[in-house]
């Protein structure tokens, strides 16, 4: 009965590392004249409206958007599960302020850093180790303020439950796929259509 306990307990704690990070308080897109207004997930969308920072392979043709917030730590998951993607993957990372002050500084920091992609490397190993992330100053360019409040607002308008938020073309259907919380590499690669490492 104890073993029962313990594994159960085991895939509680599994579930919820792979799955995502909800708003502390409801998002705009909850009220009901906003729900019905919410705009269909879109990869053309989001290549249109959202501001991020690219890694994996830049002469991919297909993209995968990934809507995060820096203070998730479902989103550190998702970080390292697509690191083996990232040769055959294009992925465009989209900073949000969903979950507290720090989530809009520290996603300023990663869209103005001369190489975002090491920064993240280096943000998601803090987070993950339960240190919070990044230093991130309090003082945002009005510019990359402004480009996360749209990023948030853009999240949004497609009624996301939580973070992080996937948007892509599966590879091999062609369809646009969408969901939001963590995937392992492997789950992840089915998701997108893309052979596993």
């Amino acid at each position: 009965m104890k073993f029962q306990k313990i594994f159960l307990s085991s895939l509680l704690l599994a579930a919820m590392v792979l799955s995502g990070c909800s708003k502390q308080e409801a998002p705009a897109a909850s009220t009901p004249a906003a729900k019905a207004a919410k705009q269909e997930v879109s990869v053309e969308a989001v290549a249109a409206q959202g501001k991020g920072f690219t890694v994996g392979a830049l002469m991919a043709s297909n993209t995968v958007y990934v809507i995060f917030d820096s203070q998730c730590p479902h989103c550190g998951h998702l970080w390292e599960a697509s690191k083996p993607l990232q040769k055959k993957v294009k992925f465009v990372w989209i900073p949000v302020g969903w979950i507290n002050a720090s989530s809009t500084s520290q996603g300023a920091a990663l869209l103005s850093a001369a190489n975002p992609g090491e920064l993240m490397s280096e943000h998601e190993a803090l987070l993950l180790a339960g240190k919070g992330g990044i230093a991130a100053s309090s003082s945002i360019a009005p510019d990359i303020e402004a480009a996360i409040k749209a990023n948030t607002a853009l999240l949004n308008s497609f009624g996301a439950e939580s973070v992080p938020f996937i948007i892509a073309k599966n590879q091999k259907t062609g369809q646009t796929v969408s969901r939001d919380g963590a995937l392992d590499t492997g789950p992840l690669a089915e998701f997108l259509g893309v052979d596993a490492p």
